[in-house]
């Protein structure tokens, strides 16, 4: 079993509020009002997926700007980006896979690494290094609700962040799941609210979608 020293450990990630919205963000004048929109929505933890240019500057400027945020970076892939996106501020990143390198690569890294899994062989893997929390993903093309609940027979230990596919027409059904901690989902920060700089509407969107995991 592999120790990790990380700074925030995955538990307190997932648990830290019902949606995790997938940020692309694509001008970095976006990054603080969009996170601060979030923010005042009552939604904390942040996911910036590094699929853009601005992606890691996003992070940075998030993580020193924005009060209460908990920032990571998302779409990570390499040892590098890794290294990029603790370097850039994040405490915490999610890849859409697991691998053995990255795994190494976390070990000696101080932000916790949520890796993707979409197979009961890959959740194996991960559980051989020690982890019991993970980003399920693709969700909805993975088998979605049924498969999650046929993973609890077997692994009924691990917990997890379903991605992928996820809306405001099915997320309610996932967080009802016993092993789903968290959802994650772009439709919290919609790109034409976000090039029209609406930030009341994507706040009103955190508010309702907090509201409604309540209910």
């Amino acid at each position: 079993m592999t120790q990790f020293n990380w700074k925030i450990q995955p538990k307190e990630v997932l648990h830290a509020g019902p949606v995790m919205p997938v940020m692309v963000i694509q001008n970095l004048d976006d990054a603080v009002p969009l996170a601060q929109a979030l923010v005042d929505g009552g939604i904390k933890v942040l996911e910036i997926t590094l699929r853009t240019p601005v992606a890691l500057a996003a992070i940075k400027l998030i993580s020193e700007n924005v009060k209460d945020a908990i920032v990571g970076a998302g779409t990570i892939t390499t040892p590098d980006q890794l290294k990029a996106a603790e370097q850039a501020g994040a405490v915490f990143a999610i890849s859409p896979g697991l691998t053995p390198t990255l795994l190494a690569a976390a070990s000696q890294s101080s932000i916790a690494l949520i890796p993707g899994i979409a197979s009961l062989s890959e959740l194996m893997l991960g559980m051989e290094y020690g982890l019991d929390h993970f980003k399920f993903f693709p969700a909805e093309a993975a088998g979605g609700i049924p498969m999650l609940k046929s993973i609890a027979g077997p692994v009924p230990q691990a917990t997890f962040c379903p991605t992928g596919g996820i809306s405001p027409d099915n997320y309610l059904a996932y967080l009802a799941l016993a092993n789903v901690a968290c959802v994650g989902g772009s439709w919290l920060a919609p790109a034409d609210a976000v090039s029209s700089k609406n930030w009341p509407k994507i706040t009103q969107l955190a508010q309702q979608a907090i509201t409604d995991s309540l209910a």
